[in-house]
């Protein structure tokens, strides 16, 4: 009894998994319409110049980091189901996850990315009034120390 009440308890992992998916739809779609938004007011001034130009990239750049960080949250979600619930869900191999490590490979992957945009998008609103070979040597460290763990971990995502 007292088994079959511990096997049972995987099952609170729903919990997370379904508030996993339904943040990653709601970062998504979210910043569809603030996207969309900010599309329809570049076009609604009229304003063709290098400046409205980097305003968009800058809000491009913005929307990548936060569709990625919804991309890593969904993610998430798929490797707790597959871990805890069931792990024979119809997924592309670079998706499959079997093991925690699987999890955190995948996770760390897109951290690593993720901090990259990051860096992209202080560089393109960078105006020079702050050292911003500080943010990028601080997050080449990180990104660093990142990749040595994936490697050293054994299979490089």
């Amino acid at each position: 009894m007292l088994s079959h009440a511990l096997s049972s308890s995987r099952y609170i992992m729903l919990v997370a998994v379904i508030g996993a998916l339904v943040s990653s739809l709601a970062l998504i779609f979210y910043e569809a319409i603030v996207l969309a938004r900010g599309v329809v007011e570049v076009i609604r001034e009229r304003t063709v110049s290098p400046e409205a130009s980097k305003v968009l990239a800058i809000r491009l750049v913005e929307a990548v980091d936060v569709f990625l960080i919804a991309i890593t949250v969904y993610i998430t979600g798929l490797g707790l189901y597959a871990l805890f619930i069931d792990d024979s869900l119809s997924l592309p191999r670079w998706l499959e996850v079997h093991e925690l490590e699987d999890l955190k490979r995948s996770l760390l992957s897109l951290v690593i990315v993720v901090l990259a945009v990051l860096f992209l998008r202080q560089v393109m609103a960078w105006e020079g009034g702050y050292d911003i070979a500080g943010l990028g040597a601080a997050l080449a460290l990180v990104i660093v120390a990142l990749t040595a763990f994936l490697i050293r971990t054994g299979k490089h995502s």
